[in-house]
């Protein structure tokens, strides 16, 4: 099976963060919360892309370090295994209770997690970063295992690429009918995530004052009004650039320096149910929908979704795996 890494902590501290901000900027659209939160759904889904550039990469280095290749068909299992279950199991539900008003083909692209290149309803919008997701979980591994040596030009490449389509976009005025959820407009965070973990053990210790400067930037950034076409610029090529890699910085800190906060249980639980959370509070938190404690019922579900489908499908999967090898598996970087 593909080799994974131990337990990093302070992750699912950091992904508590994450799905914090995405409730957040969620309720701040049915005036639950100041207006103040609105941008900072998309930061803290960017975060997430960095986390998982960070330990997918971690994941098949180790795996290409210890066997000098990367085994495609068991990496591609156990992503199935981790993100099918509970997202199937969202959309039957989703697709059994709004089947009046979704459309054939807007359910079939989120099954087919294409569903970022097209127009969607609130009630599945947030699907599109599963789909980045899986896409690059589709061409990554390949990629690193074929252009092994030229990884970090191509992720470079990549980066810089991002900004570069996405000005084309709006050059061509192409942005409301593509979007801004495509790959290749998003790949940067991930990108970035992939070169921290490859150059991990080559990261200088990052001091608390530094550290305060990149989590203020992280705060900054997203309030930057772009406004005009050269503010627009500005941020795609230098702020967005500045944002992902303060946000990788912030991670390795937190990996290099594990604070409290982000390790004890509350935190850590938050994180662990962040994927399921993720996935119900769309609906609950719709700003069109009466506020009948939608966080709560969010909750609830993320709940079950987490403790009947996700543990006792990843508990199968390790279960296979040790039976199937003798390298231990850890759930816990899954």
């Amino acid at each position: 099976m593909v080799a994974t890494v131990k337990r990093i902590p302070s992750l699912d501290g950091l992904r508590a963060i994450s799905i914090s901000m995405v409730i957040a900027a969620h309720s701040a659209y049915g005036g639950l919360v100041p207006l103040f939160f609105r941008p900072y759904g998309k930061i803290g889904v960017r975060v997430f892309f960095v986390i998982s550039g960070y330990l997918i990469t971690a994941i098949l280095l180790k795996e290409y370090d210890r066997t000098s290749t990367i085994g495609l068909r068991n990496f591609y299992l156990r992503r199935a295994y981790r993100i099918f279950p509970a997202a199937l199991c969202f959309m039957l539900i989703i697709f059994a209770v709004y089947w009046r008003t979704l459309r054939w083909y807007e359910m079939t692209a989120a099954l087919l997690y294409v569903v970022n290149y097209l127009p969607r309803p609130w009630v599945i919008v947030h699907l599109w970063s599963l789909s980045v997701e899986e896409q690059f979980y589709v061409l990554w591994p390949s990629v690193l295992k074929k252009w092994y040596r030229n990884r970090v030009a191509i992720l470079v490449g990549v980066a810089a690429f991002a900004p570069i389509f996405t000005a084309a976009l709006y050059r061509f005025k192409l942005i409301q009918a593509v979007g801004t959820d495509t790959l290749p407009g998003v790949a940067d965070g991930l990108a970035v995530g992939c070169l921290t973990a490859i150059f991990a053990t080559r990261w200088p210790k990052i001091s608390r004052p530094v550290f305060a400067v990149l989590v203020l930037a992280v705060i900054a950034i997203p309030q930057y009004p772009a406004s005009s076409a050269l503010r627009t610029l500005f941020a795609l090529f230098v702020l967005n650039t500045a944002l992902n890699f303060a946000i990788a910085g912030v991670l390795i800190h937190v990996v290099q320096n594990p604070y409290r906060i982000l390790n004890i249980a509350p935190v850590v639980w938050l994180g662990q149910i962040s994927y399921s959370l993720y996935l119900w509070q769309q609906p609950f938190l719709d700003p069109h929908a009466p506020r009948n404690y939608g966080l709560l019922w969010a909750i609830g579900m993320a709940c079950l979704s987490y403790y009947l489908v996700e543990r006792p499908v990843l508990r199968y999967r390790d279960g296979r795996a040790r039976a199937e090898s003798a390298v231990p598996i850890e759930r816990a970087a899954s």
